[in-house]
């Protein structure tokens, strides 16, 4: 030890002697030798596999499995009791030239497209209100979210009440100003209006607390600049935050997409005794709705799981058409 600090005082660098034998001094930072070595080789191999194995094992189970074998129930026809029989693309036939397969689908795009948009587009202003400094903005933030941690049951009674035809808040509201009694339930466009309703109000606060999360990794500077440039707020929303923010915005679009191909409760419940069949002339019944009528109310549970995968294939069409345009406006601003 004397030897190695005169050496270090003189300038000369210390005995290689001395740096082989500190790390074994201090208690060794590096692998132990042995079988010890070939364990801590095998750990640091195999433990993430282990550790991601659960997910995997529940996804094939409950995920990959059903969707293989109502892939073969489809290509079968089954009806409940009854052993399978091969038919091909039989049901898938028989569901092209079925109307109330094309209504449902209709349903399903129309009820989509009036429930995402509004429900987006008003999560967007939401989160832009709170991005601000505002009194009590943690309030409004836990506010918000309440809506989606309502049960669907719970909500689509009240929203019954709402729009019921004779006793409801809403058409009391619009005799006021001069508008007839509505038949939010028989009718299809008001029934759909209703629908949707229920479900913008369950979506808008999760989806405003994403947009708000997004808004506030937006750098302030570029906030600055743009109101050094004398843009106004308005401004500033449409040409700082929305761009930086544009992944996010197609990631919602997505995943709202998603739930209203497979929307379900919300018509069923709203319906009550005719909710699976979509009211009286089929006028609010979706693909989800069409695919348990099929498979628990017919029994014809090979129909049922045609219609399940042509839900699969429906959205893969979707997501392939919105990654095509996201790519597409990557190549636009150069990413």
């Amino acid at each position: 030890m004397a030897t190695s600090v005169r050496a270090t005082s003189d300038g000369s660098p210390p005995s290689s002697r001395t740096a082989r034998s500190s790390p074994r001094k201090s208690g060794g930072t590096g692998p132990p030798g042995g079988w010890r070595a070939k364990l801590y080789r095998l750990d640091t191999k195999a433990s993430p596999y282990a550790y991601v194995a659960p997910f995997f094992l529940c996804f094939a189970a409950f995920g990959l499995f059903p969707l293989i074998y109502t892939g073969w129930l489809s290509l079968n026809r089954v009806e409940l009791g009854t052993d399978a029989k091969w038919v091909g693309f039989h049901n898938y036939t028989q569901l092209w030239d079925n109307t109330f397969f094309w209504t449902a689908l209709r349903n399903t795009f129309t009820l989509g497209l009036i429930s995402t948009v509004p429900q987006l587009m008003m999560a967007l202003g939401l989160a832009h209100l709170l991005n601000y400094k505002l009194r009590g903005r943690g309030f409004f933030r836990v506010a918000i979210l309440a809506p989606y941690a309502t049960s669907i049951a719970a909500a689509t009674l009240v929203f019954v009440q709402l729009f019921n035809p004779d006793y409801g808040m809403i058409n009391q509201l619009l005799g006021h100003v001069g508008i007839g009694n509505v038949s939010w339930d028989s009718s299809k466009w008001p029934a759909q209006i209703a629908i949707s309703a229920i479900v913008t109000w369950r979506w808008t606060g999760y989806n405003a607390l994403i947009y708000l999360a997004a808004m506030q990794a937006v750098p302030m500077d570029l906030y600055e600049a743009a109101a050094l440039d004398g843009a106004s707020r308005f401004r500033q929303f449409i040409s700082v935050t929305i761009p930086s923010i544009r992944p996010t915005i197609f990631f919602t679009i997505i995943v709202s997409t998603i739930g209203a191909t497979q929307l379900f409760g919300e018509p069923l419940m709203f319906g009550g005794n005719l909710g699976v069949s979509g009211g009286t002339d089929h006028q609010y019944q979706t693909l989800s709705l069409y695919m348990y009528d099929k498979g628990w109310q017919i029994g014809e549970l090979g129909q049922a799981s045609a219609v399940a995968w042509v839900m699969l294939l429906i959205l893969l069409l979707i997501g392939a058409v919105q990654m095509l345009v996201v790519r597409s406006n990557r190549r636009k601003l150069g990413g």
